[in-house]
């Protein structure tokens, strides 16, 4: 009768055994990446992307662009559903938490984002395993991509979503003024803090071991970009062009305006508050 008790302790034996040997093979990952394997990532994955064919970098920002508007026709439907029904606190937070969706599908699918490349391309630079006119490059590429299929987006949200009746060309006008009608100072400083938040965005993705956690943090940050209004250069192409084109009392020079500082808040957020910070530490923070 003492068989089975016996056969029951020479398998916990064994299964302690394996658990020993896992451990000392270094097959269990540690639940958070050193500092250090982060930044190797980001810094091959940006010259990856520096390197990439242009045509390849063209079609995949163009295809950012396109998708990242599903944020804007989210937001427009959310808007025209909720109109004044609801209270101000809800009604924020219900069209923030719509404003991550498009983000979720370009960062979890891989397409370029300019604003992820303000931090993740000028990490190979500073590195020196890059140049400034690769980086120049690549921005470029993207940027005009990027915008170009923000604006046919844009179209297809004015021209398909009062059809469908899902979206009231007023919903459009009001995302766009909120985007645009600022002093240019203010609308500089905000992209600034989009930019910051972006390059984290970049940052704690490739520190996620999973998707799930992955998703979690893109919806995290940008819908905090969303919920407080900050200026992101690329949706925010979108949202003012889709004003424009839907005759809500945007003009291009409200564009160009708007364009022009959120890009340039982006870059600086971007590169001096996550690029140059987090390579510091990075590098000058590894025990000796």
């Amino acid at each position: 009768m003492s068989k089975p008790s016996e056969q029951s302790e020479d398998d916990s034996t064994e299964s302690e055994d394996e658990s020993a040997e896992s451990d000392l093979s270094g097959e269990h990952e540690e639940p958070k990446k050193p500092y250090g394997q982060i930044l190797a990532e980001e810094i091959s994955e940006g010259l990856h992307e520096i390197e990439r064919p242009a045509a390849g970098l063209a079609l995949s920002a163009f295809s950012a662009g396109l998708d990242i508007g599903f944020s804007l026709f989210l937001m427009g439907i959310m808007v025209t559903l909720v109109g004044e029904e609801l209270s101000k606190p809800v009604r924020e937070l219900l069209v923030a938490s719509t404003y991550s969706i498009g983000f979720i599908v370009v960062v979890i699918g891989r397409s370029e984002l300019f604003t992820e490349h303000t931090t993740l391309a000028v990490l190979p630079v500073i590195d020196g395993k890059a140049g400034i006119g690769g980086l120049i490059r690549l921005w470029a590429i993207v940027y005009v991509a990027n915008v170009l299929g923000c604006a046919a987006f844009a179209g297809v949200t004015v021209l398909v979503g009062p059809r469908l009746k899902v979206i009231d060309p007023k919903a459009l006008g009001e995302i766009a003024m909120m985007a645009a009608r600022h002093p240019g100072s203010t609308i500089f400083f905000s992209a600034v803090l989009a930019g910051w938040l972006m390059g984290l965005l970049s940052w704690l993705v490739t520190a996620a071991r999973d998707t799930i956690s992955q998703i979690f943090i893109v919806f995290m940050i940008t819908g905090a970009i969303g919920l407080a209004h900050l200026h992101h250069s690329i949706v925010g192409a979108t949202e003012v062009l889709s004003g424009l084109f839907a005759g809500q009392g945007i003009t291009w020079t409200d564009f160009g305006r708007f364009m022009l500082f959120a890009t340039v808040g982006n870059a600086v957020g971007g590169i001096f508050f996550v690029a140059i910070l987090k390579y510091s530490h990075a590098t000058r923070g590894e025990p000796e």
